[in-house]
């Protein structure tokens, strides 16, 4: 082999290496175990990918079938971001119940548990937890993923998090660096921007990822947005102050950074994402998570081929994209090397995630039991990260545990008198999902408690200001222990 020949070829598994693509389907497809074999290092599962435990151990395996040393990243944080239960909803509370219960020994076994569940199906990344703190309420993609509005509660848990995923053998990726939580748009859509300061951002942001970097955490993802304070020009993604300057220099960080998925619009639609995988490795990123919308063989041939062209022409250095390289195959050698502690390795934690759920309910008035309620669930679009597919709600729960409840689902242009018609003389459950921001449900809940002074409450967002109804159920979260949590206390059981 010539020295040419041989640059290109390591330039070439260098630039497979540093991508994390999905694909579609439940086994691997043929061009992505060619392409694993070839140098790619990393593949990222959603939950188009998964059908059961059985299947997803299979899977895994057979991509370990060309390597076995290959990361199988997923996008499991629990509670209402779930691929692992993506068609039933969440045996976990999410992060928001979690900071409500505040105890972090709780979140670390929650975390621990989880990991372990991941672990058994051959999953070895996860893109979790976000430590992004919600201090903007009306954040439309945060939210209940956030541990809280409070910087420091924020920060423990996260901690807490870290420890318990990675004590069962799996590499926590904290996200959105530097900080998603004071945004008012949604990153898949749109560029958010964040005008706070820098003693602002030392202040909040930064300090539930100061707790995670403490805490060891094996990757941090980067978040598609503007923070003028420490870069007027770029997104946090592609700039080199924020990822070389902050996370490596003054944070001290190194181990792995990972791209939020560069299909965003935040990227895709101002950069491309040929051109922004290029810079974001250039600023310091390892890892270019594509996938979650582009999940076919052209991708992963086009960011490869854009990586190598940017060395060949001066636009990436050579050294930054090896060494990238170096460190994702420096985690894959971790998990491969990974073994769980003896707690996670002994013991299932049977049933923590519905105890915690419990925990995590905050109940006002007095609740009597109902016998045949109508359960209106006034339901909005869910964003992306959630996605529409996975249930939410108490109807279901409530069903098992009374079995004559009627059911209706209620999406915006919806009346209180759409509910009222269907209730008849039922008690009226009033399932709502982030009604601060959704001016439309707010309207039919008023009009509802004000027609039916006997109506429950149940909110599975972020808690209400001003409880409402005669009894005002707060599962901060909406998975479907989140929701059998609430469907218990409705039943009286």
């Amino acid at each position: 082999m010539t020295v040419l020949a041989h640059r290109t070829d390591t330039l070439t598994r260098d630039a497979l290496a540093v991508l994390q693509p999905g694909f579609e389907g439940t086994t691997a497809p043929a061009w992505l175990l060619r392409r694993v074999g070839e140098g790619l290092t990393a593949v990222g599962l959603f939950g188009r990918n998964i059908a059961s435990p059985e299947q997803l151990a299979a899977l895994t395996a057979q991509l370990r079938t060309e390597r076995d040393d290959v990361l199988v990243a997923i996008d499991e944080e629990g509670g209402d971001v779930t691929r692992l239960e993506v068609r039933g909803g969440s045996s976990f509370p999410g992060n928001l119940a979690l900071g409500a219960v505040d105890d972090t020994d709780l979140t670390r076994d929650v975390a621990r548990e989880l990991g372990r569940r991941l672990a058994e199906c051959g999953v070895n990344l996860n893109w979790a937890p976000s430590a992004d703190v919600n201090s903007n309420p009306d954040n439309p993609v945060i939210g209940v993923r956030s541990f809280g509005a409070d910087t420091h509660l924020a920060a423990r848990h996260t901690a807490a998090y870290v420890q318990g995923l990675q004590a069962a053998g799996v590499a926590a990726c904290t996200k959105h660096f530097p900080g998603h939580g004071d945004t008012n748009v949604d990153s898949h859509h749109a560029l958010p921007r964040i005008d706070v300061d820098l003693d602002t951002l030392a202040a909040r942001e930064l300090v539930p990822f100061k707790a995670a970097i403490e805490a060891g955490t094996k990757a941090v993802m980067s978040a598609h947005i503007l923070v003028p304070a420490l870069d007027p020009t770029r997104p946090a993604t592609l700039s080199p102050q924020i990822l070389t300057g902050l996370l490596r220099g003054e944070l001290g960080y190194e181990g792995l950074i990972v791209t939020d998925g560069m299909e965003m619009n935040a990227i895709a639609g101002t950069y491309g994402i040929e051109r922004g995988s290029v810079l974001a490795i250039a600023a310091g990123a390892d890892a270019i998570c594509v996938g979650g919308g582009l999940a076919d063989e052209a991708t992963v041939l086009r960011l490869r081929d854009a990586l190598v062209a940017a060395v060949r022409e001066g636009a990436l250095p050579e050294e930054r994209l090896a060494d990238a390289a170096a460190r994702v195959r420096a985690l894959a050698a971790w998990t491969r090397g990974a073994r769980p502690d003896a707690q996670s390795e002994g013991s299932r934690a049977s049933g923590i995630g519905l105890t915690a759920a419990r925990r995590a309910v905050v109940v006002t008035g007095s609740a009597k039991p109902l016998t045949e309620p109508y359960v209106a669930t006034l339901a909005p679009v869910a964003n992306i990260a959630v996605g529409d597919e996975t249930p939410w709600g108490v109807a279901a729960e409530l069903a098992e545990l009374l079995p004559g409840t009627a059911a209706g689902v209620y999406p915006e242009g919806s009346s209180a008198g759409d509910v009222m018609a269907a209730a008849g003389d039922r008690t009226v459950v009033v399932v709502v999902r982030d009604a601060h921001r959704h001016p439309w449900m707010t309207e039919v809940l008023d009009a509802l408690v004000a027609a039916r002074p006997d109506t429950v409450v149940v909110e599975m967002g972020l808690p209400m200001a001003a409880p409402r109804g005669a009894v005002h159920i707060a599962t901060h979260g909406a998975s479907r222990v989140c929701g059998r949590a609430a469907a218990e206390i409705i039943a009286g059981a």
